[in-house]
């Protein structure tokens, strides 16, 4: 199928092209490059071995949209690009609403009006706040505790109406869990723009001596070593999730919307993910303890059995892999 992809040129979106090639589709990247570099479109043409056409473009430019599905025979969507600094979004709440939740109306607009059937979101573990349980399934109560994280999840019950509403439209969105690693190759990884907001992109940078060395905010919580505990799922295993939800959704007959999980199951800490990281990589990460940060709850992780039952997927990439790789590209960048 031809796809787009907006946000492909992105450090997910990156990834889920190279599955895409791989799974014997044709992606088409949309990408205005906000948070991305042009150079990974030639990283991936070297990767994949084919021409990948791409658009430097905002995904929600109606105009540009309609010329690009026009063009390339589109029929599929699968919609990455958004602004994602949860802390930003707090201090800009209406840049994310307008980006991330206008702009998708705007995106399933068009979708919707050149009759596109296939439509995968990428949302957010975000949508659960802070959940009342560590496991979390997709019946968890959502209740966001930021700007993002509601317009993950108010894009998710756009995309549920709308699906309601058009008997045709088959959408997906996919909650994922915190994100690691980069691509065995070395040719593909996270490039975050400004201080990364996420554990193993900062104790990367922190190693790299980038970044003054990290504070673990805690070490009373009620969890196997009193530190934070998370789900950390590889940003390979996390591509091939985006293919096994188009390739559901491919087969079925009739139109629909559901949501699924994409994690290990497996929790793991800040101190854990530490120590990890030092013995797969032979390096120290500089550290200090420090006081608990507001908001942060104990311990959550992803309950992933639907994903298994009705997509066939599973994550296969263990810890070792996400720091070991995450490694290997933070040297490559120099």
């Amino acid at each position: 199928m031809n796809i787009i992809v907006t946000g492909g040129a992105g450090y997910i979106g990156s990834h889920v092209v190279t599955e895409l090639v791989a799974a014997g589709h044709r992606p088409i990247i949309i990408d205005n490059f906000s948070n991305s570099e042009e150079s990974v479109i030639d990283n991936l043409k070297s990767l994949t071995g084919q021409d990948i056409t791409f658009y430097k473009a905002n995904f929600a430019d109606v105009t540009t949209l309609e010329e690009i599905i026009t063009k390339e025979n589109v029929e599929g969507v699968i919609h990455i690009a958004a602004f994602k600094a949860v802390g930003e979004s707090v201090e800009q709440p209406l840049k994310y609403y307008d980006n991330n939740l206008c702009g998708f109306v705007e995106l399933l607009k068009v979708a919707n009006k050149h009759n596109i059937k296939h439509f995968v979101f990428s949302s957010s573990a975000a949508v659960y706040g802070t959940p009342p349980v560590a496991q979390v399934t997709e019946e968890t109560p959502c209740a966001p505790a930021s700007p993002y994280g509601w317009t993950k999840y108010m894009d998710e019950i756009v995309l549920r109406d709308t699906c309601a509403a058009t008997p045709a439209l088959r959408g997906v969105a996919l909650r994922y869990f915190n994100v690691v690693g980069a691509h065995p190759s070395g040719k593909i990884g996270e490039l975050p723009k400004g201080k990364p907001q996420n554990l193993l992109p900062i104790i990367v940078q922190v190693v790299a001596g980038k970044l003054p060395p990290l504070t673990v905010y805690g070490t009373d919580y009620d969890t196997a070593d009193g530190s934070c505990e998370r789900d950390y799922i590889h940003v390979v295993d996390l591509a091939k999730a985006h293919v096994a939800a188009l390739e559901k959704i491919s087969k079925q007959s009739e139109g629909g919307f559901e949501v699924y999980n994409i994690g290990t199951g497996k929790p793991t800490s800040v101190l854990q993910m530490i120590d990890v990281f030092e013995k797969t990589n032979g390096v120290k990460v500089p550290h200090a303890i420090g006081e608990r940060r507001a908001g942060d709850p104990a311990a959550y992780f992803a309950v992933a059995d639907k994903a298994e039952k009705e997509l066939g997927w599973h994550a296969t990439k263990d810890l070792e892999d996400g720091v070991k790789s995450a490694w290997e590209w933070q040297k490559s960048l120099g």
